[in-house]
């Protein structure tokens, strides 16, 4: 089944968050190999020109390296996998509090709304 996009933000920017969320969730352990372009273009059902822009970003993280033809790897280093959970939490919390901010819900209330999301939960 094919991959959901947005209009908001550009294709390759989207799957490259899924990967990353992937790598970081373990669902691609660290040293273990990522599917061939290809084989992800198929699965998003993209051209494989935007799913090789989408692994060069999570390149150029860190995140993934490559072993010359054989294909693409997650890097075993903690240090960049943890600083890119810190970026994710970072942005999130970020965007939470630009958004309450946005609605004129304070960080008080924004924390009380957590706090009781995740008793409801």
């Amino acid at each position: 089944m094919a991959w959901q996009f947005n209009s908001q933000e550009a294709v390759f920017v989207q799957i490259a968050n899924r990967l990353r969320g992937d790598i970081l969730k373990g669902l691609y352990p660290p040293d273990s190999q990522i599917p061939s372009v290809r084989h992800l273009a198929t699965q998003a059902a993209v051209n494989p020109n935007t799913m090789q822009k989408a692994l060069t970003c999570l390149e150029e993280e860190g995140l993934l390296y490559a072993k010359g033809t054989i294909g693409r790897f997650v890097t075993s280093d903690v240090c960049v996998l943890e600083a890119a959970r810190e970026r994710i939490r970072r942005d999130s919390v970020r965007n939470w509090l630009r958004q309450a901010n946005e609605l004129g819900i304070s960080k008080q209330e924004l924390i009380q709304y957590i706090q009781k999301e995740d008793e409801n939960a």
